[in-house]
């Protein structure tokens, strides 16, 4: 219920309606009822066609070389030595432009990300093409879906606006991650892993492979623990994934259900600077004042969310030139977090006074139980010279948001149940896109991308008033790859988006929905020892909503609108293969962040930075590999400071920090019982850095979450 700037983020899990709503059992049985339909469909398996048919699940979203934007992939090899617990987010840290917290300090619980200084609500990301993004808040809860990474066969980051997707308009980048392919033979794994802080995560894997060459069956159990490095900040995280998959000649079917269970004591609201200097894990969550004058803290200060989610995909191909993609998809949650308010004024939980007494300690719960479901679909066309995908998708939000007083010193009139509010919310979001590629020569290639969204949204609360609210956006796109030789590709391209406002930043009143104009101008070198990306991007905004740097009554991020403003950037991503046993992965982004003529509250600033935008972000991983099955690396990530506001003040500049990890992995590969056995280890801060890396600010008082000094995480993987 947390996005990455809120320092408290207690408000959005906690945003959801009535209306109609289905049950997780009709969707079940109706998404498994066409799952069964659609055999009759399938036709005899072809192997040389089969590799290509879990490829049209994203296809409408991801991106090749030959597509004029700037973009990176992670594949499940990448990931796996370093898969210890740690959330995605924290996986793709060495990514370039890429930020990334924890508020726990140690990667697990709830983590955020960031992109060109854009904060996770503006990073639209897709699971198998199917929006993630919480509709309404627009951010990402990773906490919600722990150990996913363990069931991503690959995941691409697209930096700026990238390609016509399913969801909000990306505004920072876009992250579309794929699921599991099918395995053809069974497989089972089991892994654990232990480390500070007493975290420990178990994962259970199995894959029946293709029974009669069609069928599979493959699923995921997984718990995560940790106390985290932040005092009382600690997590603990189920999770699951079941995916049956039909594949035939031309058809691949995929019914997936997969979802979590988290419950983390929260770990919000971060430290002020005389605290950082005196005590950097103190948590104040939970902290209350007893009869006696005791300080004491509630035991049970926790953010708790359950959320599944159901998918079915139909991937056809119909000949070598055309191919289909339709996708259902429905997800549930609701959860709630726990407050102990100490003196809340009765009247604001409809107490009558008792007496003289008009204050009370309570304990709240805030509520959030929410529907999203809809449909997302894709054509594709393929012959020598062109390419084109034409998809779109329909999606709706329904959310009940309510408040509850579980426990009152002075109970007055209330009886258990009673909910002290109620909010209703409502979204539909519905997009079609048309995307080609065509190659002019042998050497030039056009690409072109229109899409049209079309966004109504309905809310009635206290904070937003009455919302009813409709938005068309057209967004454009065009770009031209130029093949200098067989090893040299320059690339340029231009995009448009626009974005609405996410619920709280209604609450400001007057809010503007964004515009976007990103130009990007690339450079990429291929050889056998050499690859290179190097990217020019300039992204102009019209209306942004930036950071502020505070936060409303219920811990939210405050943005407004900034009449305009810009990322210019210069980013650089390379891997040299030394020899055969050591590969230097490094890059880097130097950027300016601006907001032109910045007004707040009457008052002209200039040109002022943008807040949370380091102007240098740079990473670098050595790894050496003396023999095949032993690999050890070094990690190092250099984040520049930066401001958590826009009018830069001096006491809101987060200092720069530079941290270096080491990892090591090792595998065995036994000629019985076990296929392979892997021994990973992971050390974290290896210099015990003192850091910071994110925060925000209480009028012109800044705080802080810090992160973890030296730690380490141990795993074992079986394979068998």
């Amino acid at each position: 219920m947390k996005t990455f700037f809120s320092g408290t983020f207690k408000s959005t899990k906690v945003q959801r309606h009535k209306g109609s709503k289905l049950t997780q059992k009709s969707i079940f049985f109706l998404l498994s009822s066409i799952f069964l339909s659609q055999f009759s469909f399938a036709q005899e398996q072809d192997s040389t066609k089969v590799n290509k048919l879990d490829d049209v699940l994203v296809s409408a979203v991801r991106v090749t070389t030959k597509t004029p934007v700037s973009f990176s992939n992670l594949d499940k090899k990448d990931i796996k030595y370093r898969n210890l617990g740690q959330d995605i987010p924290i996986l793709m840290n060495y990514l370039p432009s890429v930020v990334t917290t924890s508020d726990a300090g140690n990667g697990m619980g709830y983590t955020g990300i960031r992109v060109r200084g854009s904060d996770a609500t503006r990073v639209n990301v897709t699971i198998n093409g199917i929006p993630y993004n919480d509709a309404e808040s627009q951010g990402t809860f990773w906490v919600n879906m722990p150990d996913f990474a363990s069931s991503l066969e690959s995941l691409q980051l697209q930096r700026g606006v990238g390609t016509s997707t399913n969801g909000s308009g990306a505004f920072g980048a876009s992250l579309n991650m794929l699921t599991d392919n099918y395995a053809s033979k069974a497989i089972g794994e089991i892994s654990s892993s232990y480390g500070s802080f007493n975290s420990k995560k178990n994962t259970v894997k199995f894959s029946t492979g293709l029974l009669n060459d069609h069928f599979e069956l493959a699923g995921r159990l997984s718990t995560i623990k940790s106390d985290g490095y932040i005092d009382r900040a600690s997590s603990d995280l189920k999770s699951y994934f079941l995916q049956g998959t039909y594949v035939g000649k031309t058809t691949l079917i995929k019914a997936l259900v997969f979802g979590g269970t988290e419950k983390t004591y929260q770990s919000w609201n971060g430290i002020d600077a005389e605290t950082l200097n005196s005590d950097r894990t103190y948590n104040s969550a939970g902290a209350y004042t007893d009869e006696a004058g005791n300080l004491r803290f509630y035991d049970n200060e926790t953010d708790n969310y359950n959320q599944n989610h159901y998918q079915l995909h139909w991937s056809e191909s119909f000949s070598d030139k055309w191919s289909t993609n339709l996708a259902l998809h429905y997800t549930k949650g609701k959860g709630y977090y726990d407050n102990y308010k100490e003196d809340a004024d009765m009247a604001d939980y409809g107490l009558l006074p008792v007496g003289a007494v008009s204050t009370t300690d309570l304990v709240r719960q805030k509520w959030l139980d929410n529907d999203f479901y809809g449909t997302t679909f894709s054509v594709k066309y393929k012959e020598e010279k062109l390419d084109v995908i034409f998809g779109g998708g329909w999606n709706k939000y329904e959310g009940d948001h309510f408040g509850k007083v579980i426990w009152a010193r002075y109970a007055s009139q209330s009886e258990l149940g009673d909910h002290y509010y109620d909010d209703y919310s409502a979204k539909t979001d519905g997009n079609v896109f048309a995307k080609a590629n065509y190659q002019f020569t042998e050497k030039l290639s056009f690409y072109g991308d229109l899409q049209y969204r079309n966004v109504t949204y309905k809310a009635n609360s206290a904070e937003t008033g009455l919302v009813d609210d409709n938005f068309n956006f057209f967004n454009p796109k065009a770009g031209l790859n130029y093949d200098l030789n067989q090893k040299n590709t320059l690339y340029f391209s231009y995009a448009r988006a626009n974005r609405e406002p996410n619920r709280t930043d209604y609450e400001g009143g007057n809010v503007k929905p964004e515009k976007l104009n990103d130009f990007e101008l690339g450079w990429r070198l291929n050889s056998e020892k050499f690859q290179l990306t190097s990217n020019f991007y300039y992204m102009a905004y019209k209306d942004q909503l930036i950071l502020t740097g505070t936060l409303d009554d219920v811990g939210a991020p405050i943005r407004s609108n900034t009449d305009k403003s810009y990322r210019l950037g210069f980013e650089v991503d390379a891997t040299i293969k030394l020899s055969d046993k050591f590969i230097l992965r490094p890059n880097f982004t130097l950027s300016s962040n601006k907001n032109v003529d910045l007004a707040v509250d009457g008052q002209n600033y200039g040109t002022t930075k943008i807040a949370y935008s380091p102007e240098v972000i740079a990473g670098n991983i050595i790894v050496y590999s003396p023999i095949e099955s032993l690999h050890i690396s070094l990690l190092q990530k250099y984040v520049g400071e930066q401001y958590m506001n826009n009018i830069e003040l001096p006491a809101a500049k987060l200092a720069d920090y530079f941290v270096n990890d080491f990892n090591i992995s090792y595998e065995i590969k036994p000629k019985s019982i076990f296929k392979s056995i892997l021994i990973t280890g992971l050390v974290n801060n290896i210099l015990d850095k003192k850091y910071v890396s994110n925060g925000y600010m209480y009028d012109v008082y800044p705080y802080y979450y810090p992160q973890a000094g030296i730690n380490f995480l141990a795993g074992l993987t079986l394979k068998f």
